[in-house]
């Protein structure tokens, strides 16, 4: 999702959870028919949930907007914006808007990203490019920022491929899971290690919502976990003293066994921020041939 400053793109969002879980790896992607995601409209609205100070945030408000649509013979397009205001509490203020269109296939082969980046109405990033899956490796075109081709490992999932491969990890009672992950973000030449914790499920009809998903008996009908996916860089990790790596940022939210998320929050390390699910509305699904 978003920058100014420390704030990062972050894709649909550490506790240490069953440290004894398994931990399942994976050398390239396997696409599953298993999962069915419903494509949807969601609103998040945020707000500041806690800081230490450091970064010299006071308040932050603003808005998600997760436009998913799609299935596994078409394609999974995904529109995506993100608009933050950061105040410093000492009448500076900082608007981030990010915007972003992605499009990945059923296979897990082949994934198109456009995006910008606008901080205070001027835009600071453009990117735009395909990543397509060969034999050997994952090979990345772009035409934005600048014309570049390069390769990155073949193991590296998309976006909607991790979704895929968390919920089939929670269904079969897996906690941890390990990825490197693609999405296309920044300059388009990130890789990210990636560090999933699946938390209890919670079975349907249990801590029943009081946000928009509220509104959707269906929901009510499905499994859902609590569900934190840290984001490391690969080419310049953060140290911490005691040698651990730090994350570059964390996702937390509640993730439905369809793909629809809610309970959202971003952590950015020396702040964080909470999304409210406030709208959501479950489009109409186009059944494969």
């Amino acid at each position: 999702m978003p920058k100014p400053g420390p704030l990062k793109r972050l894709t649909l969002w550490t506790t240490a959870i069953g440290l004894a879980a398994a931990v399942c790896h994976s050398s390239a992607a396997t696409p599953s028919p298993d999962v069915v995601f419903a494509p949807h409209r969601a609103i998040y609205d945020l707000k500041l949930l806690k800081t230490n100070g450091t970064r010299g945030v006071e308040a932050v408000r603003g808005r998600i907007l997760y436009d998913f649509s799609g299935s596994s013979c078409e394609g999974y397009e995904l529109q995506f914006r993100q608009v933050s205001e950061l105040d410093s509490g000492e009448g500076e203020r900082a608007l981030s808007d990010l915007r972003s269109t992605t499009w990945e296939d059923g296979e897990a082969k082949k994934f198109r990203f456009n995006s910008e980046n606008l901080l205070n109405d001027k835009q600071t990033d453009a990117v735009n490019g395909h990543a397509e899956r060969g034999a050997q490796a994952v090979k990345v075109s772009l035409t934005k920022p600048k014309d570049k081709n390069f390769s990155i490992p073949r193991g590296a999932v998309f976006p909607t491929e991790h979704m895929r491969l968390i919920i089939l990890a929670a269904r079969a009672g897996k906690r941890i899971l390990s990825f490197p992950v693609y999405d296309g973000s920044e300059t388009g030449e990130k890789l990210y290690n990636t560090l999933t914790v699946i938390g209890k499920a919670i079975a349907p009809g249990e801590q029943a919502p009081h946000d928009a998903a509220a509104k959707f008996p269906q929901l009510a009908k499905l499994t859902r976990w609590p569900v934190t996916i840290s984001y490391f860089e690969q080419e310049s990790a953060k140290k911490q003293e005691d040698g651990e790596q730090t994350p570059a940022y964390a996702i937390s939210f509640e993730l439905y066994e369809n793909g629809i998320s809610r309970a959202l929050t971003l952590d950015y390390s020396d702040f964080s921020i909470s999304g409210e699910l406030t709208s959501l509305e479950l489009k109409k699904q186009k059944p494969c041939p």
